[in-house]
């Protein structure tokens, strides 16, 4: 007998026993199926019948109620849940829908009898309680008579119950053994399936031991130790080592194009672990010089053949100015118009050279067709900087849309960080200016003060403290309204920042009072520039809805370190001779002297 005989004689018995055993499989789900329905349908009419129950307690507890207590809502409670019971007929017919047989719904009906005469009851007991004989509706719903009935009832149910119980068990019994047999039956035909295939399985082996298997089994170790280097033979033979020889050629080229995908995994891998601590270093920086080191260090690593530039908009001039380079970009121009780059117009990333043809970006000084990558880095819808690349020009397809994606988590995330960074630098200054005067608030001043203090004392440096106080400054605000005497505020303010273009600093303290520091000034300078200041004040002439305001004056202390004491007491000093200023008659600059060792207004 011929061995493809064998075969297809032992892969239709292979089949017939498969297709028996399915069915006894079937079988089998069917009987575990009747139990499962069994078991559900118990506990349909177990949910039922608990339902009966609580009706009927839950209606005697509101005739109760209203009996005890006169409490119309218990009453009006009653009738709700007595209006939503259904009647005895409909509630058995509910129950023999779901399967219940006629012995069953006997016993049921009766304890819905029982229920439907508790109901008459507590209507009579409610009566009795309306015309008020409150005695005869206790007597009613407390007597014996009530309570056996109300036992009558469970005992109804329970012996539903139990009918239940015994019908269900002897459904379930039945169910399970048929399960069992017809399961039994499906794992013998299994076994004999697996024997009869383990039967030819050894015959085709023994007769299919030849030359071509033993030459296969060296490249299949060899594949399976990863040696992609192993060539399968080439099989003429139609038949099982040839389909053999196939799937090891098959099972080759997916072990490379396997070995390839876990690489490119591994890049990516690699990326993403790069992406994410330049997302923390970025998270980390707190001015954009820091921001430009971390790309400046992180962009080539990430595109490491990608020459580029990173631009940051200077809303001052309205143009992009370069930030730092990496690999020596060699088109685009240093500094541009946002209007120069198609990327900033449309607020997208633009490539003139690709798949679609598009229009080269004006900041590009090329005469022939580049390949380049402009993505804009926007916050809020403004355009707040862009990453300029320049692609490598032999980069296959694949390699340049990898990239691609790596270079707009990039964008997104220096992005990210610059318009946090420009808004914490916003909140600062809001937080450290005042809002009328536009001058530094108290707060920039406290922090100033120490750091010119440390730097005057450790280099002995001169630094000279004004405090200025405008002289009777109540007087425009209860003359001419607060308006006015934000008017004069700004106006000297503006003052104090013009006096100072070449050095020092000024800021509002609070109220009507200024300071402003002059670090480098020595005693003579500062009281110069401090007559220069009080004559500015003295020439001010301000109109508030179309009314001149008078004249407005100035009070002025001056200290100096170190002709006047210690650097961190020289606001104290400046202040005790601004007080002697305006104890002396205002409109008048008063300098401090040291005498005796202790700092004195003079």
């Amino acid at each position: 007998m011929r061995l493809s005989t064998i075969t297809n004689w032992a892969y239709g018995a292979t089949v017939a026993l498969t297709l028996a055993s399915g069915a006894t499989m079937l079988m089998a789900s069917g009987a575990e199926e009747r139990e499962r329905a069994a078991v559900a349908q118990r506990a349909t009419f177990d949910q039922a019948t608990a339902t009966l129950e609580e009706d009927v307690y839950r209606l005697t507890e509101q005739a109760r109620g209203f009996v005890i207590s006169g409490d119309p809502s218990h009453l009006i409670a009653y009738r709700r849940e007595k209006g939503a019971l259904k009647s005895v007929k409909q509630r058995v017919a509910h129950l023999r829908d779901a399967g219940a047989n006629e012995s069953e719904l006997a016993a049921l009906g009766q304890a819905l009898h029982w229920s439907d005469a508790l109901t008459d009851e507590q209507d009579a007991a409610i009566r009795a309680a309306q015309a008020g004989d409150d005695k005869t509706g206790r007597t009613i719903l407390f007597g014996d008579e009530y309570g056996r009935e109300l036992d009558r009832v469970a005992a109804q149910v329970g012996k539903f119950q139990y009918m239940l119980d015994q019908r269900t068990d002897h459904a379930v019994s039945r169910a399970t053994d048929t399960a069992r047999q017809w399961r039994t039956m499906s794992e013998v035909m299994l076994g004999i399936t697996a024997l009869l295939f383990l039967c030819v399985l050894y015959f085709v082996l023994k007769q299919r031991i030849l030359r071509p298997v033993v030459s296969l089994s060296d490249v299949v170790t060899r594949l399976a130790a990863q040696d992609w280097d192993a060539i399968p033979p080439d099989s003429a033979h139609v038949d099982e080592i040839g389909d053999m020889a196939q799937a090891i050629r098959i099972f080759r080229e997916n072990g490379l194009e396997r070995q390839r995908l876990e690489q490119e995994r591994d890049t990516d891998r690699t990326m993403r672990d790069l992406l994410s601590r330049l997302t923390q270093r970025l998270q980390g920086c707190d001015s954009v010089h820091d921001l430009v080191e971390v790309v400046r260090r992180f962009a080539p690593e990430i595109a490491p053949d990608f020459p580029g530039r990173l631009y940051i908009h200077d809303a001052r001039r309205n143009a992009m100015t370069q930030a730092c380079d990496w690999l020596a970009p060699a088109y685009s121009r240093k500094e541009f118009a946002p209007s120069a780059c198609w990327a900033l117009r449309r607020g997208q990333t633009h490539r003139p050279i690709g798949e679609m043809v598009d229009i080269p970006c004006d900041h590009l000084d090329a005469t022939g067709a580049i390949s380049t990558i402009c993505i804009p880095l926007a916050a809020q819808g403004e355009s707040i900087g862009m990453l300029y690349y320049e692609e490598p020009v032999h980069a296959n397809a694949s390699h340049l849309e990898r990239t691609g994606k790596y270079l707009e988590m990039l964008a997104e995330n220096i992005g990210l960080a610059l318009a946090n960074l420009r808004l914490r630098d916003v909140l600062r200054d809001m937080a450290m200016a005042d809002v009328l005067t536009g001058l530094p608030n108290r707060r920039q001043f406290d922090i100033m003060l120490q750091t010119l203090v440390n730097e005057a004392e450790r280099n002995l440096s001169p630094l000279t403290c004004l405090m200025i106080d405008i002289d009777h400054f109540k007087r425009f605000n209860d003359s001419f309204g607060h308006d006015a005497g934000d008017a004069v505020l700004r106006a000297v303010g503006k003052v104090l920042a013009d006096a100072l273009r070449e050095n020092g600093h000024a800021f509002r303290l609070g109220g009507e009072e200024f300071v402003i520091l002059m670090p480098g000034f020595s005693l003579d300078q500062a009281l110069g520039r401090t007559i220069q200041i009080q004559r500015s004040i003295q020439d001010l002439r301000i109109e508030h809805r179309g009314r001149e305001l008078g004249a407005i004056t100035a009070s002025f202390g001056l200290a100096t370190f170190p002709d006047h004491g210690r650097a961190d007491r020289l606001l104290q000093t400046a202040d005790a001779a601004l007080l002697r200023a305006k104890a002396e008659g205002r409109d008048r600059v008063l300098v401090a002297n040291v005498r005796d060792g202790a700092t004195a207004a003079a």
